[in-house]
């Protein structure tokens, strides 16, 4: 694994941790310090691949990237992305998914119960201001995905609350269903 530097027009693509830190040392701005040292260390051992971005004051940063290109025109020419192996298998470490997420288009007709957490906007009597709640709603529903159950419950909604109400994404852990059951 290849390390990019980049810091302002001052770039550089190495083999091994010391190199990155002898790039860095040299660059009076940045100030090597042992825990900048040894947290660039631990990025370089660890299997995080984004790229991390270190502060050296208000609004300036160098950053460090992962890679497996060898040169840098192949890291210029994106050569070296890490999607797929050579012999077109998956990557070393593959992202982990909700299993319920992979299933929300799937076309399932019946019985669904659906949850939903939502940022509803309500009038403080006292004040005559608005603020937003944290709600929870929960309904069952008759549809064909898990999918056409969120949009089913957020249309019922969209009708009875303010305008202004935030619904979730229903990719996100704010939104829960489960299967019920067929439809007779």
């Amino acid at each position: 694994m290849n390390l990019y530097l980049r810091y302002f027009n001052n770039e550089t693509l190495v083999t091994s941790v010391d190199d990155a830190i002898q790039f860095l040392a040299g660059i009076d701005e940045i100030g090597m310090t042992p825990e900048l040292e040894q947290d660039i260390r631990e990025y370089a051992a660890s299997d995080v691949y984004y790229p991390k971005r270190y502060k050296i004051r208000a609004r300036v940063y160098f950053i460090i990237i992962k890679t497996e290109a060898t040169t840098m025109q192949d890291f210029k020419d994106k050569k070296a992305l890490r999607s797929h192996d050579a012999e077109g298998g998956a990557a070393p470490r593959e992202r982990q998914y909700n299993p319920s997420m992979l299933r929300l288009n799937e076309q399932r007709a019946g019985w669904y119960e659906g949850t939903v957490d939502f940022k509803r906007v309500l009038m403080v009597p006292g004040t005559g201001k608005f603020q937003y709640r944290d709600t929870h709603f929960v309904a069952q529903v008759k549809a064909l995905s898990p999918l056409d159950c969120y949009n089913r419950i957020v249309e019922h909604l969209r009708h009875r609350v303010d305008e202004r109400s935030q619904f979730p994404s229903p990719k996100g852990k704010n939104f829960q269903y489960r299967f019920l059951g067929g439809a007779k």
